[in-house]
């Protein structure tokens, strides 16, 4: 940190900056601190995993503050690879990933001239990632140990450096613990927030099918790059020959989603002749043309054709014409179970 922003011991307006989710504990821990005089800005970090979405912009209007998205996606790769204290039950980093969030929050902090970082985390609300000993690991790993408050649980834990120079009065933060919600649902009313997503968190990393098919592509490509993830959050996945990806839409969305993120080298499926799926083939080694074929009929087993002799499907690659190839659909009791 520079010498500059530590210095900061006589501060005529002191600002904050949020670690911002948009759910009711951050948005509590934003009125607390602002009913102390102190301006907000909030940030919120995205990854194909975590952050973003329309809720958060609602949230941040509601409560009148100014609101940063910023997409930290390439730098996290390296946290999400290599976690110093390891995942929880999944592919989820959580120590280090809110360490690494802290780290970006500070960094972000300095640049703007705030004195300090809030957040809303309560202890003991999670069993691993906010106990006492979790919370300092998490302060250590941001380097800004002193500098994060949280407003929610602050008389619960030691006092931080703006409680310490008179920033904040300790005594009109608060002390809550565990994963009751009950004083978090009377301050909602006694602040007027009436519309804010569920508590059960946003990660997609804590989902086991996520963590399953993350797994078997850094199994497969341990260079794989921020790029390579937002595939893994659609359709039923297959590998099908020399570990070529097979992704097929489940619904509509999906297939809109595939569409937008398939590449120049990749390959699209769809049966021509019956309502079906749209599948993205993408090779990850070799692809042969009877990876190509067993992509087909797999497709076809999932489109309206499934019980026909023979289906044909239309195979294209993004701004290329492409062909037809007729296959016959994959039995069900032949399918592969889905990644």
């Amino acid at each position: 940190m520079k010498s500059t922003w530590q210095d900061k011991e006589l501060m005529t307006t002191v600002k904050a900056v949020s670690l911002f989710s948009g759910g009711l504990d951050s948005q509590l821990a934003v009125c607390l601190i602002r009913e102390q005089g102190i301006e907000v800005v909030a940030v919120n970090f995205q990854t194909p995993f975590f952050g973003g979405g329309v809720y958060i912009f609602e949230a941040a209007r509601t409560l009148g503050i100014h609101l940063e998205v910023i997409d930290i996606s390439e730098e996290y790769m390296e946290v999400l690879k290599n976690p110093r204290y390891g995942y929880g039950k999944n592919m989820n980093p959580c120590i280090d990933c809110h360490g690494f969030m802290l780290r970006q929050a500070g960094q972000f902090m300095e640049k703007i001239g705030a004195g300090f970082i809030i957040t809303g985390e309560v202890l003991g609300q999670r069993p691993k990632s906010q106990t006492k000993s979790a919370l300092g690991a998490v302060d250590k790993l941001s380097g800004y140990r002193g500098y994060i408050v949280r407003p929610l649980s602050a008389r619960l834990l030691p006092p931080t450096i703006p409680e310490e120079k008179g920033w904040l009065d300790r005594n009109r933060l608060l002390d809550i613990s565990g994963r009751s919600r009950t004083r978090q649902m009377e301050l909602a009313q006694r602040y007027g927030l009436k519309d804010y997503p569920s508590p059960a968190g946003g990660c997609l990393l804590t989902t086991e099918s996520i963590s399953r098919r993350l797994r078997k592509l850094f199994e497969l490509r341990p260079e794989a790059g921020a790029e390579d993830m937002h595939i893994l959050k659609y359709g039923r996945h297959f590998y099908i020959g020399q570990d070529n990806l097979l992704v097929i839409g489940r619904k509509h969305e999906e297939n809109e989603a595939l569409t937008a993120l398939a590449r120049r080298d990749d390959y699209l499926l769809k049966v021509a002749t019956h309502p079906g799926p749209l599948a993205v083939l993408r090779s990850m080694g070799q692809l042969t043309g009877d990876d190509i074929q067993a992509a087909a009929a797999l497709v076809a087993r999932y489109s309206d054709a499934r019980d026909e002799k023979n289906a044909l499907v239309r195979i294209w690659q993004p701004n290329r014409p492409g062909q037809k190839i007729t296959v016959t659909p994959t039995p069900v009791a032949q399918t592969p179970s889905p990644v």
